[in-house]
């Protein structure tokens, strides 16, 4: 009796799944075989092959034991013998299903690690809710891989078909009573691989977390486990900062608000924690306007002056002509994220942005709430589709009053897979600005830029390429400086200059990997401010995006109620300052080159970053309790604001005096 012959024998009705699961494991085993041959040196610093493999093993039968549970509950009722034909039929298409979606994932999974050095994930889910998006971006910068993805894909799942299909013909169904019986020890075993552990939680991606190394915890798990994980955790994000451990409110609030910047601020609001009284410290008669550009993937690694590479010269120029923070550090990897901490100044968490979030669409602060209640016209000016992220929504519904995106760019002379050159985007801001100026409204405009996005499309002709060929990184970097630089020029000759300030700051680096639990270095940015009467000064003390706004609505003069705990770089610009980071599942507090991470279900960890080698040091000892109250606090905090519906100005705190 031949091995198949018998396994066929002794698993009767189950045998079209438990070829199922056995093509499953190989699949997933040898895509991981691969990705360990490609990012050797990686996992040989950081983990032995036997580990990776095992609990590589362990991880996938915990997905297999997912794709097994709907038909192993349903078998009772289905697979009689007298429905045997049925549920053969069913088998086959539901193990068709399993193996198709895991194979396609898997092969999408080195393009998606290249691009954001873990494997695809909940950004993986996001980006699948813009087709038109990223079908063009990946036309105009991937055919080449695409063809091979799909071609491999075509010829996988053949292949699959003529094995589940084979099994499902050759199947001999038990009898009703060896089914019944035989019943409840499929199901324990089921639950036992889903389980995989004897532990009061059951295991997750989380578990496989053993290095300090977040690619290498990817590689162990596969990449139709982690998506399919970050889509079972979308419906529990409200709560997902618990993940890290409690506080009590009043300890949260009070360890949160525990900065130097906030010492003489009055938070005299029961209800509403963070609501005081902004008082700007320059004063002005007539208050400025306001202009906030935010540079897409524009991280300090291309900056040449706060150590990276010398592709941003008009920045560099730019840069001795208002307050450039030499510190300044993104609070996460995403666009929306950098939105929400320099539009809002709103710290991260291990959800996904407010922009997305259902209790955020309204009734959210922005500095658009502010200024618009100050007689300010707002809008924000985008050169792709505006309703990407959902930016439309999350800004129209907090007080931006108009939208201008690629649908109002006619005369766009070059437009790309994310919409409309950052030339074509600035030509259309500065004839907004000046309609804006000759309205005599004052105005805040938040304009954002995608030229440096993947697939790295450009006019031609534009600059002296840095590298070839033209499609690269560094090439479409200086594109989008060259464009930034062009704009302020012309801004200068604009009547509204002199009563207008503006920033220019990045939402986060192009890439944000490294083998470090939180790599701090790669969420360094550039940032400006500069016009009107902005006098020079560097700053050299940490800072984050959450510092923007507060420290803007000093410089334009606007004095109001706000929720905003960030830092006033008007006030304070020399003690030792902070930046909060979110990595994936972890959170990194940097005071000083002190940094704090947090980890779901583990440790903490206490390290130090150096600025000048951009390194981080994990520390043997854990962080004290000090040092974990605090980093806990901040993102506990703002979690706590969403949920709550915290995060906004009352309308009976919407008097200019301040809070007695």
């Amino acid at each position: 009796m031949t091995l198949r012959t018998s396994l066929r024998k002794w698993t009767g009705n189950y045998y079209p799944l438990i070829i199922m699961m056995l093509c499953l494991l190989a699949i997933l085993s040898l895509s991981r075989l691969m990705l360990a041959g490609w990012q050797w040196e990686r996992i040989d610093a950081a983990v032995s092959v036997w580990h990776l493999f095992s609990q590589g093993l362990r991880a996938d039968l915990i997905l297999a034991g997912l794709w097994l549970a709907v038909p192993v509950l349903l078998a009772p009722v289905w697979a009689q013998q007298r429905f045997s034909r049925s549920w053969l039929m069913f088998c086959y298409l539901w193990a068709m299903l399993a193996l198709s979606l895991s194979i396609f994932i898997e092969l999408a999974s080195p393009q998606f690690i290249l691009e954001y050095d873990v494997r695809p994930n909940r950004l993986y889910l996001e980006y699948l809710r813009y087709p038109k998006e990223v079908i063009s971006m990946l036309w105009e910068g991937y055919r080449m891989v695409v063809a091979l993805a799909v071609a491999s894909t075509a010829a996988l799942i053949w292949l699959m078909h003529k094995m589940i299909n084979q099994a499902r013909l050759s199947a001999v169904a038990f009898s009703n009573k060896i089914l019944w019986l035989s019943w409840p020890l499929v199901v324990f075993l089921v639950f036992a691989a889903v389980r995989s552990t004897t532990d009061h939680r059951p295991a997750n991606p989380a578990m496989f977390a053993s290095t300090g190394d977040p690619l290498v915890n990817s590689l162990i798990i596969s990449s139709p486990y982690s998506v399919l994980y970050a889509l079972y955790s979308l419906s529990y994000e409200s709560g997902s900062s618990d993940i890290y451990g409690t506080m009590t409110d009043s300890d949260m609030i009070s360890a949160a608000l525990d900065w130097p910047w906030l010492k003489d601020l009055v938070f005299s609001s029961a209800e509403f924690p963070t609501l005081h009284y902004h008082e700007a410290s320059l004063p002005r008669a007539k208050p400025l306007n306001l202009v906030i550009v935010l540079e897409e993937s524009l991280g300090a690694t291309y900056v040449e002056s706060l150590g990276g590479l010398s592709v941003t010269p008009e920045l560099e120029r730019l840069s001795t002509q208002g307050w450039w923070f030499e510190q300044m550090f993104a609070t996460g990897t995403r666009s929306v994220r950098g939105i929400e901490a320099i539009v809002s100044g709103f710290m991260p968490t291990p959800a996904q942005s407010v922009l997305k979030l259902s209790l955020a669409q309204q009734n959210f602060y922005t500095l658009a709430s502010t200024l618009k209640q100050q007689g300010y016209s707002t809008s924000f000016v985008y050169g792709g589709e505006a309703h990407f992220d959902n930016m439309r929504s999350f800004l129209t519904g907090n007080h931006f009053e108009q939208v201008i995106d690629l649908a109002q760019m006619p005369e766009a002379q070059f437009v790309g897979s994310w919409g409309a050159s950052d030339e074509d985007l600035f030509n259309t801001t500065e004839k907004h600005l000046l309609a804006q100026h000759i309205s005599g409204e004052p105005f805040f405009s938040f304009v954002f830029t995608s030229s440096n996005h993947t697939p790295f499309e450009y006019p031609d002709g534009r600059i002296q390429h840095f590298d070839e060929p033209a499609a690269t990184v560094n090439n479409a970097v200086k594109y989008a400086d060259f464009s930034v630089g062009q704009f302020i020029e012309h801004a200068r000759q604009q009547p509204y200059w002199e009563n207008t300030v503006f920033l220019i700051v990045a939402d986060h680096d192009n890439r944000v990997f490294g083998n470090e639990l939180v790599p701090v270095s790669k969420f360094h940015i550039p940032a400006l401010i500069l016009g009107a009467d902005i006098q020079p000064q560097k700053i050299s003390s940490v800072a984050s995006q959450i510092d923007l706004a507060p420290t803007l609505l000093s410089l334009i003069g606007i004095s109001a109620q706000t929720p905003l705990i960030g830092r006033d770089f008007t006030r304070d610009s020399y003690s030792q300052g902070r930046a909060l980071m979110q990595f994936e599942q972890n959170f990194a507090l940097l005071e000083g080159t002190d940094l704090t991470i947090l980890r779901p279900e583990q440790a903490p960890v206490a390290g130090s970053y150096d600025p000048i080698s951009k390194t981080v040091t994990t520390l043997p000892a854990l962080p004290s309790d000090a040092r974990v109250r605090r980093a806990l606090a901040q993102v506990l905090l703002p979690a706590f604001l969403y949920q709550r519906q915290l995060y906004r100005v009352p309308e009976t705190s919407d008097s200019p005096e301040p809070a007695t």
